[in-house]
């Protein structure tokens, strides 16, 4: 069946990831078209909160990598829209067998990488076999790499039919693939430029990695020989702030003109002014989650996890920690998921029961557990807020902050020396993450994983009431504590147009911004 028309969105790293404050500056009006030398350089300066250690999406520890490049200068098959749903990009059309296990697309033969190569059918293959190759995802190891080998397993077989056309077989019908395709798996690089991913960029979108000053900023530059509808500005510049109070700072004394994910979310207040200001309030994919580590003999006991999420007044620390803005969550999914239900309610707050659960977990007489959050600002916060009240049901908590993502990555993720963290992750319809018993939760379930691999194969319209039944059976098991889901505060000048309420993807999309 052809798909040129909208599809709905389909199900999809959970990779940990940072929420970006994003902010753009020196933005000059015109719309697109080549620069002259007369005419002054139209530049977008975007404020973030983590700088990627790489500009190999691949590489990266956390989302960072994509929130730069995914859709600017990386471009996929499929694009996700601002409603998330998925729109032709590369690929001018696509058709999926009777048996939903192979797919056969047509990609868009104006397509061209920034050397001018075309972008055809092998390319991608050679993309696609590139995460499969258990060798590169070992060297990389990083948590984007091990979620980016569990979406692409399922893949038996990639292969150009011809230069514009590819097939790729699937080992199983899966409702969330192709929408996996559209995110960080789907990034499709020049194959000639593999080998120097880590400092250069190889895509075929509107702009090119120009150049990174490590620790300050990654600029990027317009692809002035683009295939597709030019960019509006000339140059986008990433600029990292590890103190949201002075990039709240920065906008307030007009230096700034946008922050996209207000970081220090009780300074809101001070944007009412409508002539300087314009506040979009939305949702992120970011479940703010406190992550236990199930193979700490204390949490592998089910009293116990469901005892540390009954011990915890999610509205209070939401109230406290992020000034009452997000939505309290109980499982990992969001609000913009299709099959997103209020949660909030299973293992609700209750310090009695808390408690009664742990005195019945054998440890009446007290627990004691590490708790090492990212340094991020929502983490740090919220890890204080925890321990306090953990304390009032006799479990004793020692925090241990972590830098964003190198440490953390160490410590948590690759090593798993933690008993609870906390850290928000960013990705799409990441319930998946709990099938991986080798994910930093240790999290294994085969009763679970039964469940989500029937649902992600159950016809289409049987999708959303079996993920209703995953969610659900998740937050039964308190397999973790998801705490809020982290909102979209958008902070703009009044001339700034095309930025979504919501935000779906991982990338900061700045081929939708127009500057008036």
């Amino acid at each position: 069946m052809g798909r040129s028309k909208r599809t709905r969105r389909l199900p999809l790293i959970a990779a940990v990831a940072v929420v970006a404050a994003m902010v753009l500056s020196a933005c000059t009006p015109g719309g697109a078209g080549p620069t002259t030398s007369s005419a002054p350089a139209r530049t977008l300066t975007i404020g973030a909160t983590a700088e990627p250690p790489t500009m190999d999406p691949m590489a990266v520890p956390a989302a960072a990598g994509s929130q730069v490049m995914l859709y600017n200068v990386y471009e996929t098959l499929v694009k996700t829209d601002a409603e998330g749903d998925l729109q032709p990009l590369l690929a001018q059309r696509w058709e999926v067998s009777s048996d939903r296990r192979t797919y056969t697309f047509v990609l868009n033969r104006a397509a061209r990488f920034a050397d001018g190569t075309p972008v055809t059918a092998q390319a991608v293959v050679d993309n696609i076999m590139r995460i499969k190759d258990p060798k590169v995802a070992a060297k990389s190891g990083t948590v984007v790499a091990a979620k980016l080998v569990q979406q692409m397993a399922i893949v038996s077989s990639a292969q150009a039919v011809d230069e514009g056309t590819l097939r790729v077989t699937l080992s199983r019908p899966s409702n969330g693939w192709l929408y996996d395709m559209s995110s960080t798996a789907g990034m499709v690089a020049n194959p000639a430029g593999f080998r120097d991913l880590a400092s250069a960029s190889a895509g075929s979108g509107p702009f090119a990695l120009d150049r990174w000053a490590r620790g300050t900023s990654v600029a990027l530059k317009r692809n002035q020989a683009y295939w597709g509808t030019p960019a509006r500005f000339d140059e986008v510049t990433f600029r990292y702030y590890t103190d949201p109070t002075a990039m709240t700072a920065a906008m307030m004394s007009g230096q700034l003109d946008i922050i996209s994910n207000l970081q220090a979310p009780d300074a809101i207040g001070q944007f009412e002014d409508p002539a300087r200001f314009k506040v979009i309030e939305g949702t992120t994919n970011g479940e703010v989650v406190l992550g236990l580590n199930n193979a700490t003999p204390a949490l592998k006991n089910i009293k116990v996890r469901q005892a540390i999420a009954s011990a915890i007044d999610k509205k209070a620390l939401l109230d406290t920690v992020w000034n009452g803005k997000g939505r309290v969550i109980g499982s990992m999914a969001v609000p913009t998921d299709p099959y997103f239900e209020d949660l909030s309610g299973v293992n609700a707050y209750n310090p009695t029961r808390a408690k009664q659960l742990l005195k019945e977990a054998g440890y009446a007489g007290g627990l004691t557990l590490r708790l090492k959050p990212a340094a991020l600002p929502y983490a740090t916060r919220a890890a204080q807020f925890v321990a306090s009240q953990l304390r009032e049901v006799g479990v004793t908590v020692t925090i241990e902050e972590l830098q964003f993502p190198n440490r953390w990555s160490d410590v948590v993720y690759g090593k798993a020396d933690y008993d609870m963290s906390i850290v928000a992750h960013v990705e799409a319809r990441d319930l998946g993450t709990y099938t991986n018993p080798n994910y930093y939760w240790r999290y294994n379930n085969a009763t679970f994983t039964k469940l989500y691999l029937e649902a992600d194969q159950a016809a289409p319209d049987q999708y959303v009431p079996d993920m209703k039944r995953v969610a659900r059976y998740l937050a039964d098991d308190a397999a973790g504590v998801w705490l809020f889901v982290l909102p979209n505060l958008v902070v703009t000048k009044p001339n700034i147009t095309g930025i979504s309420q919501n935000a779906p993807t991982l990338s900061f999309d700045v081929t939708t911004i127009a500057a008036g």
